[in-house]
């Protein structure tokens, strides 16, 4: 078996075992058939959250397109606001994206809008970087013949299934006070296991944003947060090693002294 045969292998088996955690009740059959041609395909990797699954179906993220896109050496991104559909008045944006794979290659464009309408509630304020991503998230699903749906383009409708608590800080994000049908808050859940592991917040904040595809945690749906928690739970009892190395990637380099 050739090296890159065995990496892909292993790949796939990490996928299959990181899904059983994180989506037990939904790996079936179909989805597992799924997530192997996607793993062979694009080379996504759910521990690292380019992948999510939401009510029963598969789902690429913003994170995980920008990594293929440097697997697969995509020459530029430009991104662009379209004046006459935007209306800052409103909090309504559309970009529009040209990816080119090539120096010469024809571009795969791609429109992403957003307004206060179909967005998460937890992102309201944030309309132009998730209209910005959206375009972005098409453009390269052109280009590189993805099916799949990213997260990001879900809008509000993927926190649809769990409504919002009657007070702003009621909710249970991290950035929230208060709890959620009666279980610890994430915040809490997310301390519990820095300090328990003796891991470093701020590193940790870094990856749950990469994890989440958005420039802040904050910014993050609960869903994506929730899955953030439950990923960073199994990966520090399976192999904390493996975990704080990974976490070490996020730290920023040093400024030389003059």
């Amino acid at each position: 078996m050739t090296p890159n045969l065995k990496a892909k292998s292993q790949l796939a088996r990490n996928n299959l075992a990181h899904a059983k955690v994180l989506w037990p009740a939904q790996c079936s059959k179909l989805m597992i058939k799924i997530l192997r041609e996607l793993t062979t395909t694009f080379g996504f990797s759910v521990a690292s959250g380019e992948l999510r699954i939401i009510d029963g179906r598969w789902y690429v993220t913003h994170s995980g397109l920008l990594r293929l896109a440097s697997r697969r050496l995509c020459n530029s991104i430009r991104v662009e606001p379209v004046p006459q559909f935007s209306d800052p008045n409103v909090s309504r944006w559309v970009f529009k994206s040209t990816v080119h794979k090539s120096r010469h290659s024809r571009g795969f464009v791609g429109f992403g809008d957003a307004d206060p309408s179909n967005v998460s509630p937890l992102v309201r304020g944030a309309e132009m970087r998730v209209a910005e991503t959206r375009a972005v998230n098409r453009a390269l699903r052109k280009a590189y013949g993805i099916g799949l749906c990213s997260v990001e383009e879900l809008g509000s409708f993927s926190a649809s299934q769990r409504p919002l608590a009657a007070t702003p800080h009621s909710n249970g994000h991290p950035g929230s006070n208060g709890s959620s049908n009666g279980q610890p808050r994430l915040r809490d859940q997310l301390c519990l296991l820095i300090r328990q592991h003796n891991l470093d917040p701020t590193l940790v904040k870094a990856y749950a944003a990469d994890f989440c595809g958005t420039e802040t945690l904050r910014e993050a749906s609960r869903e994506l947060v929730e899955s953030f928690v439950t990923q960073l739970a199994a990966s520090v009892k399976n192999d904390r090693d493996a975990l704080v190395c990974k976490l070490n990637s996020y730290a920023q380099p040093a400024e030389a002294k003059p």
